[in-house]
């Protein structure tokens, strides 16, 4: 059986372009790429991975996004040059990217030949034939693409290998316990936060008597379970790792415990990861990220963002809307417009704060709801 060819429109958005292509009932034997010029370099990031799986690219240039009839002449041009997979029926259009008049010319110019033009539904992640001379049933496609690939073809590369396990269940049960405790250890978290944070440089950190008493039991716990010694009005942190773990990182640990709990529920989540580092490169300038917990499902990228600091009010900047804001932001360069954003905080979060949450389709678990984590996760995955 010969592989099709596929011909895709680029633009800002290269899931519907990326998922056909590594899906192995409908991967491609090559992809011609249809690129204007502002769209160089996403056509770039989307050759890198297809390269990488074995898949042949080849750019063919339209000048001139917005007038359709000269992006018509250029496919028809394309077909023209592709005449022996044309007579065959073997080169088919995803007409889901690039822009309208994109999008119109190239599927006139493929209905002319009556060649086969597919589109992939944004929300149920489902291909969709426009038009095929065998009219064969839409496809839901599969979910095999991992984080890694996902984030390249939106411009982003990991820095390391992204974390996908958790060392040890001591972990787990330090962090469990502050839960069962939400409301006793808020304010005992905060001074544990700023101090652990002040240990960054030498691993260590005096240590106020009025702090030590409302910090002294999850002192005693983070203690119990090896995260940090007390002595002598000082606290010690044996190495970095538990500096971090103190310093909020228990948090992340759980929230990438339960979204790893549910993908074993749940087959339509292809991958999990915490502290995932990233960089994007923006005018020459090498731009660090530091993403909390992630998770692929339907191809959809559900970006986490874990907090325990306090959040400050100072009216329309408050710190709660800087995190809204940021988070909703990476939510579209990480992911494009599908993504989710979801925000796990263990310090109570205000209602303006909420409500701006709400408009921005950003997703909140914060306070005493954080001992039903799992089920917040759930339901953010599977709205009603």
């Amino acid at each position: 059986m010969h592989r099709p060819v596929h011909v895709y429109l680029v633009s800002n958005q290269p899931t519907p372009n990326l998922t056909p292509a590594l899906d192995t009932r409908l991967r491609p034997a090559r992809v011609i790429l249809l690129v204007s010029p502002g769209m160089r370099e996403q056509a770039r990031w989307l050759e890198e991975v297809l390269s990488s799986r074995g898949i042949v690219t080849r750019e063919w240039p339209v000048d001139h996004a917005f007038d359709i009839e000269h992006v018509q002449n250029r496919v028809l041009e394309l077909l023209e040059d592709e005449i022996p997979n044309v007579k065959a029926k073997r080169i088919q259009l995803n007409a889901t990217g690039g822009t309208k008049p994109m999008s119109i010319a190239a599927y006139e110019a493929f209905r002319a030949y009556e060649l086969p033009i597919f589109y992939v539904h944004p929300e149920k992640d489902r291909l969709v034939w426009l038009f095929h001379p065998d009219q064969p049933p839409a496809i839901n496609i599969q979910d095999r693409i991992r984080l890694e690939p996902f984030l390249q073809a939106h411009g982003v590369n990991p820095r390391a290998e992204p974390s996908r396990n958790i060392p040890n269940k001591a972990l787990l049960e330090a962090g469990q316990q502050i839960v069962a405790h939400v409301e006793g250890f808020s304010r005992a978290l905060g001074v544990l936060n700023f101090l652990a944070h002040k240990a960054r440089a030498t691993g260590e950190v005096e240590i106020e008597r009025g702090h030590l008493r409302i910090a002294n039991s999850l002192i005693e716990l983070f203690a119990e379970h090896g995260f940090l010694q007390h002595s002598r009005g000082k606290l010690r942190f044996p190495d970095e790792d538990s500096r971090f773990f103190v310093n909020g990182g228990w948090l992340e640990y759980l929230v990438f415990d339960a979204a790893r709990s549910l993908r074993r529920d749940d087959d339509r989540i292809q991958d999990v990861a915490r502290s995932v580092n990233v960089e994007r490169i923006i005018r020459g300038e090498t731009v660090p990220n530091e993403l909390d917990v992630v998770f692929l499902r339907d191809n959809r990228l559900y970006l986490i963002e874990c907090k325990t600091s306090r959040f400050k009010d100072k009216g329309e900047d408050s710190h709660g809307a800087g995190v809204l804001y940021k988070l909703d932001a990476l939510g579209d360069i990480m992911g494009g417009i599908k993504s989710r954003a979801l925000l796990v905080s263990y310090q109570k979060f205000q209602r303006k704060d909420r409500d701006r949450a709400r408009m921005m389709g950003i997703e909140v678990c914060a306070g005493a709801e954080l001992q039903r984590l799992k089920t917040f996760l759930k339901k953010a995955i599977e709205p009603t």
